[in-house]
């Protein structure tokens, strides 16, 4: 595996002094942003499908300080009930997918949105427990009047840019939140469908990585190294389902951390042996967002932890012992 960077921390900064910062502190590869909620600080996929000299300088870029393009990532919500966000959701997928072709790219990182509960709804509608009754329709028409056929089309156009790969962030108020509704998904459209997997958002749901990391085998497209803190008192008083605002970290039953502060090694070993074991032997993409460390601390903090955890480096030569 390779350490990588999900850039957008470093919005601030042009693609050229990030790459070069990246290369300094020991980064193989980076994850670029292209439209939808990670923005277009690096890479403007609508811009750059219109004038094939910005792709051109975009590629020169990563060649000249040899990093690896991991993937483009345009999360967004394009079954947003509100058509005109959808649309432009849906637009900047479209956009992010032709550029990937353009660059011999095979995945994209993406969320799978969320509809609302009917064709009248403003904003999108999370279902998070299973009675009354009433959403467990709202459930049956999101996944079967929206949700798949959306994705069964949206896959047949993704295929023809040779993007064999959407990786879907793993992310509580979206359709798409645990290896159970990936796996659904990816029964309903293909093998297309895949996973972007996150353990932050897995930990403060009470997800155990490993376990989840095993259930997705061979459906785990890309992977953001990412962790949480479980604040135990304050889960012990209200459990998880948190949606207090990130800057009232005191508060949350939980907050984001930078990776090794919010489990530890031995956690995180794990993690990357299962991923092996898993076949998983792409780019570990780090993604910054804790409140508590500047995006430099907090980035070359991730970096340390990660290059004594992930220590895969050879390929097994098998088991001499036996």
């Amino acid at each position: 595996m390779k350490l990588g960077v999900f850039t957008v921390l470093l919005g601030d900064q042009s693609l050229e002094q990030t790459l070069e910062y990246l290369k300094c502190i020991g980064v193989e590869a980076v994850e670029i942003g292209c439209g939808g909620y990670p923005g277009t600080a690096h890479c403007n996929a609508v811009e750059f499908i219109k004038n094939k000299s910005l792709i051109k300088e975009f590629k020169d870029t990563l060649d000249k300080y040899e990093m690896t393009l991991s993937a483009l990532s345009v999360h967004g919500n394009p079954v947003h009930p509100q058509k005109e966000i959808a649309q432009k959701f849906h637009r900047e997928y479209e956009a992010a997918v032709q550029l990937a072709g353009e660059l011999g790219m095979d995945r994209v990182v993406t969320f799978s949105g969320c509809p609302g509960d009917s064709e009248n709804s403003k904003y999108p509608n999370w279902v998070t427990c299973a009675w009354p009754d009433d959403f467990q329709e709202i459930l049956k028409w999101q996944w079967n009047e929206v949700l798949i056929p959306y994705w069964q089309k949206t896959a047949e156009f993704t295929k023809k840019y040779g993007v064999d790969k959407i990786a879907f962030e793993m992310h509580p108020g979206f359709c798409l939140y645990n290896p159970d509704t990936v796996l659904r998904l990816r029964a309903a459209v293909g093998d297309i469908i895949g996973a972007n997997f996150d353990p932050s958002h897995l930990f403060w749901q009470g997800i155990d990585p490993v376990a989840a990391i095993r259930e997705l085998k061979g459906a785990i497209y890309h992977f953001h190294a990412k962790d949480t803190r479980i604040d135990v008192y304050n889960t012990s008083r209200n459990g998880v389902l948190d949606s207090k605002h990130f800057g009232r970290e005191n508060e949350r039953s939980w907050i984001f951390r930078t990776v090794g502060y919010g489990h530890g090694e031995e956690v995180w070993r794990a993690i990357c042996s299962e991923l092996r074991l898993a076949g998983y032997n792409h780019v570990m993409s780090i993604e910054h967002e804790d409140s508590l460390m500047t995006s430099k601390e907090g980035l070359e903090k991730a970096v340390a932890f990660l290059k004594r955890v992930m220590l895969f480096e050879e390929k097994p030569t098998g088991m001499w012992w036996a």
